[in-house]
C-alpha cells in the first residue's frame, strides 16, 4: 500500500477535492471516477488511481492495465451518456503530483474541436443540481 500525501486532492478529497472536482464513484478496486466542475465540455471527467501514485511509470505491468482500463470504461459511459464526437485524453502531472487523467469530449461545431482542448477556456460551472444530474447519467452509462 502506498502512503496517501496530505496535500494531495484525490488522496485527502475534501475541501481540496471540492476545488475542481466532485467525487462519482470508484471505477474499481484501483481507480476513482471524478467529475471535473468546469464543464465548458459537457461531460468531462477525471480518473485517478486511489493509492497515491505520482507517475505512470510506477505502476506495475498489472496496475497499468487496471488504470486503462478504467479509463476505458469510463471513456464509454461518457460517450453513451454524452454523445460526443470524440473524447480526448490528457495527463498533466506538473502541479498536482497525482497520476491522474482528464477525458475531454469534444463535440462538432464547438469552439475546439479539431484542436486541443483547454484547461478552462471559458469557465463553465453549473449549479448543484446540475452536476448531480450529470453524474447520474455518467452511472447509469457505467
Amino acid at each position: 500500500m502506498r502512503t496517501p500525501d496530505q496535500n494531495c486532492a484525490y488522496c485527502v478529497h475534501g475541501e481540496p477535492l471540492a476545488v475542481f472536482g466532485i467525487y462519482v464513484c470508484d471505477l474499481s478496486d484501483f481507480s476513482s471516477l471524478y467529475l471535473f466542475k468546469e464543464q465548458s465540455h459537457p461531460g468531462r471527467v477525471i480518473v485517478a488511481p486511489k493509492q497515491h501514485i505520482e507517475d505512470l511509470t510506477e505502476l506495475t505491468d498489472e496496475e497499468r492495465n487496471a488504470f486503462f482500463a478504467d479509463v476505458a470504461r469510463a471513456s464509454r459511459a461518457i460517450k453513451a451518456a454524452f454523445h460526443p464526437a470524440k473524447v480526448n485524453y490528457g495527463a498533466f502531472n506538473d502541479k498536482g503530483h497525482h497520476l491522474h487523467f482528464h477525458l475531454v469530449p469534444k463535440y462538432e461545431n464547438e469552439f475546439e474541436f479539431g484542436g486541443v482542448f483547454a484547461m478552462n477556456p471559458g469557465r463553465v460551472t453549473l449549479t448543484d443540481a446540475e452536476y448531480d444530474a450529470m453524474i447520474e447519467k455518467i452511472k447509469a452509462a457505467l
